[in-house]
């Protein structure tokens, strides 16, 4: 790659072209903002570079290798990362939610976590506006949290059967549900078409049904003047005499180049953000940048995400439609009542046979391998699945950090450090009582429980206090003024609910502060 402009200072430099380095790149560009954004993995066209091939399509999460450590080390890649242009959002089920005002006070109102240092007033017309934008249809009335509709679109009117069985056993159970938010068409919206039901949302949706900033908020960017830069590694955030960033370097096809821009903004996700501050360490910020607190990388949080299969006399054909057709929040905020603070969701969740094989084989129940699995998924049709997305605590022992060894690149790999708490274990517990519950009011035999995580979130957590955070609530760090974070890793708590819709929400609001700087002269 010839990098003709590698000289030239551009106003913004993005790292990462995922949920929120799409927004930023849309909203600052479309602003008359020199946008330059980087982006380590490729760019795809949906109609081409995806297929209906769970194997084929694991290259659609993070491909380099991560170190895991901890009492419950994590599974690292497709579940909860994102790898190429439009990052997670490109194999994401599509679910959208919003976080509750009790999210971003769990301290304040449970006296657990931390609180953030926003409202969820403070959010509510970026939701509004991400998800107009994403033309998210659900219920019209949702029956929980702040925002209970209506959303642009109506909900899905044909469940698939794993969500009617989902649906029926709760009801017996008298518990609410609903149809899923989601960010999946029912109809044409600004060039796209509706969904056709494929089911296979996590291996990219071909025909574009499917929000994902791949195919919404990068090619506006890009019309409206950004450039996009693939299949390039930025190694290194670089900083000036006064102490301000100056730019990023970057590594395509084994050649290093650079790129000057007066503000620098980190969207890498979770994993990528914290390793890329810590490993551009130099003598003025020697425990790498925006870490006088020494927060970076720490007090990451992952999604508890456990599944419970069940098994029923009638065929329900976990592949059959959109994934998640159906949710219920029921449980989501703290009950005094129970044995731990905070709460979860539960989905009706479908599973495509590779996946559903993978998992049984390391069910928590049975070790299931060879001849013995063969013959468990003979019943495949049969079986139903629901899924949780569980709160997990802050720990701030819960860590990304830098290991020893290198990549392909010659950069030092991120070592994550993940356990539970005692609180999250009990939670797990009562969500997995509550699924096995569901299914045997649906009349289904429970077959198997499958641990698992999803989604990541922390590790440069926002707040007001400097010596206690990274960043700002608009990402701003607290140490080096023109350096921005804004992704899921300045999560303070992780919700009980599924994290994207916050993700984009907040960079919005992070476009609009930077918009308002700039109309300031207050960018460098």
């Amino acid at each position: 790659m010839n990098w003709k402009h590698e000289k030239e200072e551009v106003d913004i430099v993005i790292v990462g072209a995922g949920a929120a380095g799409g927004v930023l790149a849309k909203e600052l560009s479309e602003m008359g903002m020199s946008v330059v954004i980087l982006e380590a993995g490729p760019m795809r066209d949906p109609q081409h570079d995806f297929a209906s091939d769970e194997l084929a399509m694991q290259v659609l999460g993070w491909q380099e290798t991560r170190l895991v450590e901890g009492q419950n080390p994590l599974t690292m890649g497709h579940n909860n990362s994102g790898y190429g242009v439009g990052g997670g959002t490109q194999h994401f089920t599509g679910v959208f939610l919003r976080f509750h005002e009790s999210d971003f006070k769990t301290r304040s109102i449970d006296g657990v976590g931390e609180d953030w240092p926003l409202h969820y007033r403070d959010l509510e017309p970026y939701y509004t506006k991400i998800e107009k934008e994403v033309g998210v249809a659900g219920p019209r009335h949702f029956p929980w949290g702040n925002f209970q509709g209506p959303y642009p679109l109506p909900e899905r009117d044909i469940l698939s059967p794993n969500a009617d069985m989902f649906r029926r056993g709760c009801d017996k159970l008298q518990i609410q549900s609903v149809v899923s938010p989601l960010a999946i068409l029912l109809a044409p919206y600004e060039g796209r078409p509706p969904c056709i039901n494929r089911g296979f949302c996590n291996q990219g949706c071909m025909p574009n049904a499917k929000f994902s900033t791949l195919i919404v908020h990068v090619p506006k960017a890009i019309t409206a003047g950004a450039v996009l830069l693939t299949d390039c590694m930025v190694n290194q955030i670089t900083v000036g005499s006064d102490g301000l960033v100056t730019g990023v370097t970057f590594l395509h096809g084994g050649v290093e180049y650079s790129q000057k821009a007066k503000l620098v903004i980190v969207s890498a996700y979770a994993v990528e953000t914290p390793r890329l501050l810590l490993n551009s360490a130099n003598s003025q910020f020697p425990n790498g940048l925006a870490n006088s607190s020494g927060w970076v990388g720490r007090a990451i949080m992952t999604h508890s995400s456990h599944d419970v299969y069940g098994e029923f006399d009638h065929e329900i054909r976990l592949y059959k439609g959109t994934p998640v057709l159906a949710t219920t929040q029921d449980f989501y905020e703290t009950d005094k009542s129970r044995s731990y603070a905070r709460g979860y969701t539960l989905h009706a969740h479908g599973a495509r046979p590779l996946a559903t094989a993978k998992a049984i084989m390391e069910s928590s129940d049975s070790l299931l391998w060879g001849d013995r699995l063969r013959k468990a998924m003979f019943n495949y049709n049969y079986y139903g699945r629901v899924t949780m997305v569980g709160e997990v605590l802050p720990d701030v022992n819960n860590r990304v950090t830098i290991g020893d060894e290198k990549d392909k690149h010659g950069i030092p790999r991120a070592q994550v450090t993940f356990s539970y708490g005692e609180n999250d274990l009990r939670l797990i517990d009562h969500a997995v009582e509550n699924m096995k519950s569901i299914i045997r009011a649906a009349e289904g035999t429970v077959r198997y429980v499958v641990p698992d995580t999803a989604h990541l979130m922390g590790g440069c957590r926002m707040g007001n206090d400097p010596q206690t955070s990274v960043v700002n609530s608009y990402g701003q760090s607290h140490d080096i003024p023109n350096l921005f974070i804004c992704d899921a890793s300045t999560f303070v708590t992780s919700s009980g609910g599924n994290p994207t819709n916050t993700v984009m929400a907040l960079a919005a609001r992070s476009a609009d502060y930077i918009i308002e700087l700039a109309s300031k002269q207050e960018i460098r």
